[in-house]
């Protein structure tokens, strides 16, 4: 007669085996951290591969004569043309802007007074705004000191499309009146000579 004897189970099998079901459990996993409270910005908008803001170079141009300041500048023939409450000037065509703001000053600007002040004021004004550079620059109404940015231009009003911009900003100053000049159209545009033409117009009367 054969006798069967059943072998013990091995003690790593049944560590094995209640680890296995202590892993089966329901205790709940910790919660996730809440959510960061975000901050909402204005991105800039990418630049255009093929910007459609060229000025012909057969763009012809008339004299603009202003108010206070007294001062003459040439302008795009066929720009729209608008005013502001606060007095400022300002020609438009498609994607590039010329605006005009005269005031009275005690002194001309420089590239400190333009960082310490003009610099933070566009930050907050301009979306998009990224930092450029300030230089001074001679055209014959004077010296002006230059500032470069860029920012986002307006919305379409149609499409609602808003177009990356290149800015150049002049401060001229004469006979106690300080005049800026902003010239602006999409990053890339080949405006480069219909700009100084524009800035190297200028004249005090």
């Amino acid at each position: 007669m054969r006798l069967t004897y059943a072998l013990p189970v091995p003690v790593v099998a049944l560590t094995v085996i209640v680890s296995a079901l202590a892993g089966c459990g329901s205790t709940p996993a910790p919660p996730a951290p809440p959510a960061a409270v975000g901050i909402t910005v204005t991105a800039p908008v990418p630049a255009e591969t093929n910007p459609a803001g060229d000025i012909p170079d057969n763009q012809a141009y008339i004299t603009y004569g202003s108010g206070p300041g007294a001062f003459t500048l040439k302008v795009p023939e066929g720009w729209a043309r608008t005013e502001a409450a606060n007095g400022d000037v300002t020609f438009t065509d498609k994607l590039n802007r010329i605006t005009m703001h005269t005031a009275a000053a005690a002194a001309p600007a420089t590239a400190q007074s333009v960082n310490a002040s003009v610099v933070p004021a566009l930050r907050g004004q301009v979306p998009g705004f990224s930092a450029g550079k300030t230089s001074t620059v001679t055209r014959p109404a004077g010296r002006a000191v230059l500032y470069t940015y860029r920012g986002n231009g307006p919305a379409d009003p149609v499409t609602g499309k808003t177009v990356r911009d290149s800015f150049e900003r002049y401060a001229f100053f004469h006979a106690g009146h300080e005049t800026i000049l902003t010239l602006s159209g999409p990053v890339g545009a080949d405006n480069v000579d219909p700009w100084h033409t524009v800035t190297d117009s200028l004249r005090w009367q």
